[in-house]
């Protein structure tokens, strides 16, 4: 009996959390892959039924950039940095743009070439500015007035 009354419980949560119809929720209920279909339906707005979640999921798992490239660091071919060997096995060892990006804060410490005076380039977004104003300087000199 406790086995059923926890059964109806996570029912209703999956009908409340996820907005879907009875039947979608058993479905999810059921499914193996529960866990990744309640995280499309978070996820994605219009995407709110159990069969949309599910050929989501199943167009995602089929995707070739989704697919592991490395198992030491589970980096998917749609991650493959194109300055050096591809994965984030690998990191320190080009400009690190992409490994940036897919890096998680113990795998990566960043790169050694930031800006000696206003400290520009520990992001690879972030651009120097210190010699902005030389620039424009010599723009202005060089148009005759």
């Amino acid at each position: 009996m406790p086995k059923m009354h926890a059964r109806k419980n996570d029912l209703a949560a999956i009908k409340a959390n996820y907005g879907v119809k009875h039947a979608d929720a058993l479905a999810i209920l059921d499914s193996e892959d529960r866990e990744e279909l309640c995280q499309l339906l978070a996820e994605y707005a219009d995407i709110t039924t159990y069969a949309e979640a599910r050929d989501y999921l199943a167009e995602l798992r089929a995707d070739p950039r989704n697919q592991v490239m490395c198992d030491k660091c589970g980096w998917t071919w749609g991650m493959v940095c194109p300055e050096c060997p591809g994965c984030g096995c690998y990191n320190g060892r080009c400009s690190g743009w992409r490994h940036l990006d897919y890096a998680g804060d113990d795998d990566f410490d960043g790169y050694d070439n930031e800006c000696r005076d206003c400290g520009a380039g520990g992001d690879p977004y972030e651009e120097c500015t210190c010699y902005w104003d030389d620039e424009e300087d010599q723009e202005h000199e060089a148009v005759p007035a």
